[in-house]
């Protein structure tokens, strides 16, 4: 997998980016007292908790672990949006919730564990954590609601919908490029080298 290494958008630019589309002007500092300013962030943080919510291969993780505390209890880390048990389709011998801010689990009744559990979790990470393709996706999604919900302008949100639709193609290309995937569902960990046509040739070398 390719690493991103594209300089990261600063959460200032990414609320300038969105004043600019509805044709507002941009603003020097963060300053949430000022409504136009806070309204804008939080359009877009929440655009950045529901596209990540979709679970990419920047955020999604197989396997990890997760070990109980001296108290036998489990705590679950405050940048979790979705978790399950790792093959839990196979092995029922859990079922775990979230409660009080630590695992719980309903099968036995109780908030210990006596060992490690593995879980397929989905992360939240900043915005300037993330990808520049879904930093850029992002930002129009929250100008889409910002031209919804600030001025009720229909005509202007069709239009930065189909900057948002194609900003939405560039992000499923990043997945399919980076996520390595393969019909022949090999998990992470293993190793599998295709046929390769060239090698044909070496039998007449």
């Amino acid at each position: 997998m390719a690493v991103d290494t594209t300089q990261d958008l600063t959460e200032l630019n990414a609320v300038n980016s969105v004043l600019a589309a509805i044709g507002q002007s941009p603003v020097t500092t963060l300053d949430f007292e000022n409504p136009e300013t806070s309204f804008v962030y939080n359009l877009i943080q929440e655009c950045s908790r529901d596209v990540q919510d979709e679970g990419w291969v920047f955020n999604r993780e197989q396997h990890y672990p997760l070990k109980p505390n001296t108290d036998k209890h489990i705590l679950i880390p405050n940048n979790v949006l979705r978790m399950d048990v790792s093959e839990n389709d196979v092995y029922r011998c859990t079922d775990v919730i979230k409660r009080d801010g630590k695992l719980y689990d309903k099968l036995h009744h109780t908030f210990e564990f006596r060992g490690t559990i593995y879980f397929d979790i989905v992360w939240l990470f900043p915005l300037t954590d993330l990808p520049s393709v879904f930093q850029r996706y992002i930002t129009n999604m929250a100008s889409v609601r910002a031209a919804t919900q600030m001025i009720d302008n229909p005509t202007l949100a069709q239009q930065l919908e189909r900057q948002t639709a194609q900003s939405r193609a560039s992000v499923l290309e990043y997945e399919s490029n980076q996520g390595d995937y393969n019909f022949m569902g090999f998990p992470p960990g293993t190793a599998y080298r295709t046929y390769r046509p060239y090698t044909a040739l070496r039998r007449y070398s």
